[in-house]
């Protein structure tokens, strides 16, 4: 398929998304806290890394797009790129994208745009790493007084990055607003089953943040960008 410039600008953003997300998940190989979430967070990210190929692919190619590319040419949301934190940051990271995501697709999947064919597998795939957030979103917040203190932490710290998900981006074919009432009604929901209250704060305007969209990254993101990338850079053009 050939990807027309608005697609291929929503594409960027997309992909950038999972990529990202992928990198981040995959910090985690050897340092989980048990070795079926080390299994688990490194399905979710292969998952994740497969939709960025796909995506990545309708914009040029995948590699140099991932290896080549500088900070400021990256489009992916700021909420993707905060670093892991300890097991409650990430779980909250994946409850606050993973139920975006697959909203999303499920939208774009119902549809004839572009984006269909992958949504409609997508899809699946979303489905599972947004219970997977849930359920451990459940577990965290109706446990023990430290992980139900650590997920508030986790929750309130990430809140102000989930606004800039549901800003428009060219090319994307998706009813945003309605996307936002969604996702809070379904966050809202897993936290008060969990017994947790939905942070308070703002998620969009002056005191909320996410400029990732603009190419604008939080200062954790270089250091990633420069571990993902050191190795392509470093040996550029060798083949396996």
């Amino acid at each position: 398929m050939t990807a027309t410039v608005p697609a291929t600008t929503a594409a960027l953003a997309l992909g950038d998304d999972a990529l990202v997300l992928s990198h981040r998940l995959a910090e985690w190989a050897g340092h989980a806290p048990v070795l079926e979430e080390e299994v688990a967070l490194a399905n979710i990210a292969l998952d994740l890394l497969g939709q960025a190929r796909v995506l990545l692919s309708l914009c040029g190619d995948e590699d140099e797009l991932a290896y080549l590319r500088e900070e400021r040419a990256f489009r992916n949301l700021q909420l993707a790129e905060q670093p892991n934190g300890d097991f409650a940051h990430t779980i909250a990271r994946q409850l606050y994208f993973s139920t975006y995501q697959h909203l999303l697709y499920a939208e774009l999947a119902a549809g004839e745009g572009p984006f269909a064919p992958l949504a409609g597998k997508a899809v699946k795939e979303t489905a599972y790493h947004r219970d997977h957030a849930e359920q451990w979103t459940l577990r965290l917040g109706d446990g023990t007084e430290e992980s139900r203190e650590r997920m508030l932490t986790a929750l309130t710290a990430l809140w102000r990055y989930t606004g800039e998900m549901f800003q428009p981006v060219a090319g994307l074919d998706a009813d945003m607003a309605l996307l936002e009432t969604r996702w809070l009604e379904s966050v809202t929901a897993v936290l008060t089953r969990a017994g947790l209250p939905l942070p308070e704060g703002p998620r969009t305007g002056a005191w909320s943040a996410g400029a990732g969209r603009q190419g604008l990254h939080t200062e954790s993101f270089g250091r990633m960008l420069a571990e993902m990338q050191h190795l392509h850079r470093s040996h550029p053009g060798a083949t396996w």
